[in-house]
């Protein structure tokens, strides 16, 4: 199945689960044709079609609960139940029962297709040594306050100017016709009752364009506060896979089991994902982080957060002894396999 194929396939599919926004649709298919690391991120219902045969040595793996569309501007930062800032995996809408190797191969794909300055074989080596880190010490989530001041750095350069992102936001469009039930979910996320909000649509992401997605902006005690609701679907790989039978979405699953500080206001509520949105709490792309960056020490880090979330669903003992079996160069191989593929799709587009 040709890509052009894959994707009309799968956005009816993706129709048949919730309603779709035509004109994100046509963006999102804008945003495929700029550059190859744009097209990785809003194609992984084609990665998850081809990426076993691409792979089908490194495809045969421990399973674990997984991300599925892990990326490298898939890691953001948060605040947790005692106002810690942390940071780790932002997204889990692709969420999957899937081999381990997965996460790995596509996120070391991710790190050459999105320009990252070091070469794939010291990314590939940073992102292995990372994750093996992890599962022998068990896993560790990454709070910021107290701990990895270089990661910090790099993560709070683009706390600066907090005034933009509240800018970006309050010039979103207002919403029409909100579902009762993604409103009711924004609502149980306010930090009050009887707030009066405004309702806006939001256009983020790239894997999600084409769904429905709403911001309740409020002043409250001096300041503007947003509560964001996402359509929620099973992840791309249930398409891929052929399910005849409903699949379940496993958002709340992965994020209750993973090594990880929560954020207390992301849920799933029914088909919406609902979440707290500010300046410290959002995804982080590449073009904020400071020019003048430690890329291995970043990449290291990735690698280390993915091990967290495996270790929600696997034992750090029998994963540790399946890396340690693979052949030398394993994850570079398949990264390359991938990214040959990757650049082949976005050729024909």
């Amino acid at each position: 199945m040709n890509l052009a194929k894959a994707t009309a396939k799968y956005e009816a599919w993706l129709g048949d689960q919730v309603p779709l926004l035509q004109d994100d649709l046509a963006f999102k298919h804008q945003e495929m044709r700029l550059a190859p690391f744009p097209f990785l991120r809003a194609t992984y219902y084609r990665w998850a079609q081809i990426w076993r045969d691409a792979c089908a040595a490194a495809a045969k793996a421990l399973h674990v609960l997984a991300v599925g569309d892990l990326h490298v501007e898939n890691f953001g930062t948060w605040r947790d139940s005692e106002g810690r800032l942390i940071w780790g995996i932002n997204d889990f809408d692709e969420a999957w029962h899937l081999p381990y190797t997965n996460d790995l191969i596509r996120l070391t794909t991710s790190a050459t297709l999105a320009g990252m300055t070091c070469h794939a074989r010291e990314a590939a080596g940073a992102i292995l040594e990372g994750y093996l880190g992890a599962l022998e010490a068990g896993g560790r989530p990454f709070a910021l306050a107290e701990h990895h001041p270089a990661l910090r750095t790099m993560a709070t350069a683009r706390l600066h100017e907090p005034e933009h992102f509240w800018k970006k936001l309050r010039a979103c469009p207002d919403a029409e016709a909100v579902p009762s039930s993604a409103i009711k979910g924004m609502r149980r996320s306010m930090p009050a009752d009887g707030l009066q909000w405004r309702l806006v649509r939001r256009r983020a992401g790239l894997g999600s364009l084409g769904r429905e997605r709403y911001v309740a902006l409020v002043e409250w005690t001096g300041g503007l506060i947003a509560r964001e609701a996402k359509a929620m679907v099973p992840s791309a790989c249930a398409w891929a896979e052929k399910q005849k039978i409903s699949a379940p979405i496993l958002y709340q699953e992965v994020i209750d089991c993973a090594v990880r500080c929560r954020d207390p206001f992301v849920k799933l509520q029914k088909r919406w994902i609902v979440r707290r949105l500010a300046p410290d709490c959002s995804r982080i792309e590449l073009s904020a982080l400071p020019k003048e960056r430690d890329e291995i020490r970043l990449l290291h880090a990735m690698g280390w957060e993915t091990a967290n979330v495996h270790l929600g669903s696997a034992r750090a003992p029998a994963l540790l002894a399946d890396v340690k079996e693979r052949p030398r160069g394993w994850l570079l191989d398949a990264a390359r396999r991938m990214e040959k593929a990757v650049l082949a799709d976005f050729a024909l587009q």
